[in-house]
């Protein structure tokens, strides 16, 4: 069989072997729980697979005591028979109970994996899930554990059968006649020396070829994505000559590295296809009964114990390429589980109230390169913060970084007066609330997506959350009201999803309330409820805002004016025009972009 293309343009790993071992380590690491299953279900195979030799045994012994002269001896074939019935039984019972036990292995291990990964990622800081895709983590928990199924429940017992049903058969081919035994393997030596020179590097060839497929799929999902915007600017023809000339590099490379194999698997697999095998024996096989060494029965048996060769062979080639397969799979797991966690304080303490301190904050994501510099700031209980600036200022860095979705580099930052890295996580998400632009409901009722953080609410606190979030109208007016699905029969917009998100976090009732970009996918009608509904959030509560439409935040109690990571201004609105600085200019352009806007809108009526 033809091995796996490599990446076409690969960034090529320092040490390719280097990760190859990695991968077995991390398989075998894996594999830890379930190896005495596995153990275990292998001696039943083998046990099961020295009784599938039996039926051939049998023919040998049968032949010979129908072709012996004289009078039959009846017992005896019958004797030959009953053997052959309770060695296929016992086949049977034994594959069986081999194939179950390691399926029961395979399901506590999987068990183990999801368990170690669910908690793994209940305790890694929250902006790892914004960093990383909900598809790394699909693959691990399907895709990957997958990959090692059919190792653990299929592979080790169909390789053990493949491998001891023939050298059963030739051990028995010996004690019957040498030659035959010699004559059955002739051609299996050209095989092995072709698959090892095809073999060569084959894993390393896959960690690159996984690579390679990874930078396709990058480049289809860019391409699908962006699709409405590349035909809107008349680019499509351009955008997809960029996939095509990536998909052509990758074919070309692939076809040039896989031909010549294609040649050498073709010729290889010849002197080990059944047909060449039964030739070779049947032709052998006579000159040797020609020249009376062996018997006609015997050449028969033996043609028969040869003809296993070729199906095994296959099976353990297939076997080899899922192990790979599922080396790598174990890699990828292994690696989100080592996904390093939120350290959790030692002796937790709780805050006296909902005023958030940032003092001398400084802060990198690869912990060299600093987006944030020097951050003081304070947030009074019962006040509005709005952070404004322009795009990759620093915003959504330092808002998160309040919630913990993130350690600090430098300084600290804290809530009533305790630092939020001696908060026991549970305890800060019921003092910090946060409602994202990129608003995420469950496949779920309305209800029970409001419900998120107090499962136990009653409908009637819901409704109360949401009229408060201006959406009670809208939810009641779908086809099942609050028990409508979300996706199915509740298809909210933009604005109507957020203001979901907002009913969420008034039914939470955290002291602490950060809004990012909350009005960023609403309408104008959208946009004017939504800020309404913020605005009866703010008794009692210290609320932190960020926002793009500056016209949304001026009557916040103070301004944040971020620029390339430091605070640049602070003040109210009034103030900061009065001081004619960088967010006297944001302010500028923006009333132009809203007039120009106004102007475009009477233009169309």
């Amino acid at each position: 069989m033809a091995p796996s293309a490599p990446d076409p343009n690969p960034s090529r790993p320092a040490d390719a072997k280097a990760q190859a071992r990695a991968s077995s380590r991390a398989l075998s690491d894996l594999l830890a729980p379930a190896r005495a299953s596995l153990a275990t279900g292998v001696v039943l195979q083998v046990l099961a697979s020295i009784a599938t030799i039996a039926p051939y045994v049998a023919i040998a012994e049968l032949g010979k005591a129908f072709l012996t002269t004289g009078e039959v001896d009846r017992e005896r074939v019958w004797w030959i028979a009953a053997a052959v019935v309770v060695a296929l039984f016992a086949r049977t019972v034994l594959g069986g109970a081999a194939l179950s036990v390691t399926h029961f292995a395979d399901a506590r291990m999987q068990g183990v994996i999801r368990t170690r990964i669910v908690e793994r990622l209940g305790r890694v800081p929250l902006g790892w899930f914004t960093q990383n895709s909900s598809g790394l983590v699909r693959k691990a928990t399907q895709n990957d554990i997958s990959d090692i199924h059919y190792l653990v429940a299929h592979g080790a017992v169909e390789t053990t059968a493949a491998i001891t049903v023939p050298l059963a058969g030739l051990a028995y081919l010996f004690v019957l006649d040498w030659r035959l035994a010699l004559v059955g393997v002739a051609t299996l030596p050209i095989y092995l020396t072709a698959y090892a020179v095809m073999a060569r590097g084959m894993t390393a060839k896959m960690i690159e070829m996984n690579a390679g497929i990874a930078r396709i799929s990058a480049t289809i999902v860019e391409f699908v994505s962006g699709v409405s915007v590349v035909k809107t600017f008349g680019q499509a023809g351009r955008a997809h000559a960029a996939y095509r000339k990536a998909a052509m590099r990758f074919a070309e490379a692939y076809a040039a590295w896989v031909r010549p194999m294609l040649r050498t698997d073709a010729l290889a697999t010849i002197p080990i296809s059944a047909p060449f095998v039964l030739l070779v024996n049947i032709v052998v096989g006579t000159w040797f009964v020609a020249q009376g060494r062996v018997s006609v029965v015997d050449l028969v048996t033996a043609a028969l114990v040869a003809m296993t060769l070729p199906a095994a062979i296959m099976t353990v080639s297939f076997s080899m390429q899922s192990r790979r397969e599922a080396a790598a799979a174990a890699k990828r797991i292994t690696d989100l589980l080592a996904t390093p966690v939120l350290c959790e304080p030692s002796q937790p303490q709780s805050p006296e109230s909902a005023e958030v301190r940032i003092e001398g904050v400084g802060f990198g994501y690869d912990g060299r390169h600093r987006v944030l510099h020097d951050i003081d700031l304070t947030l009074p209980v019962g006040t509005v913060t709005a952070l404004v600036g322009p795009s990759g200022s620093g915003k959504s860095t330092l808002a998160t970084l309040v919630a913990r979705f993130h350690d600090v580099g430098e300084g600290r930052i804290s809530i009533g007066g305790v630092d939020v890295r001696h908060i026991a996580t549970g305890e800060l998400y019921r003092w910090v609330g946060f409602v994202l632009q990129d608003v995420q409901l469950l496949r779920a009722t309305v209800a029970d997506n409001i419900r998120l953080a107090r499962p136990d609410a009653t409908l009637e606190e819901v409704r109360r959350a949401a009229r408060l979030a201006q959406i009670d109208d809208r939810v009641l007016a779908l086809p099942r009201g609050y028990d409508s699905v979300v996706g199915v029969d509740a298809l909210l917009s933009g604005g109507e999803a957020q203001r979901v998100s907002i009913a969420r976090a008034v039914l939470a009732d955290p002291p602490i309330l950060i809004l990012d970009e909350a009005t960023a996918f609403a309408d104008p009608e959208s946009e004017t409820r939504i800020q309404t509904a913020l605005a009866g959030l703010v008794s009692g509560r210290t609320l932190l805002v960020i926002a793009h439409r500056l016209a949304s935040i001026t009557a916040a109690d103070q301004i944040v004016v971020l620029d390339h990571g430091r605070i640049a201004e602070v003040g109210t609105h009034d103030g900061l025009l009065d001081a004619d600085g960088v967010y006297a200019r944001m302010w500028r352009a923006h009333q132009g972009d809203s007039t120009s806007a106004a102007t475009s809108r009477g233009d169309s009526r």
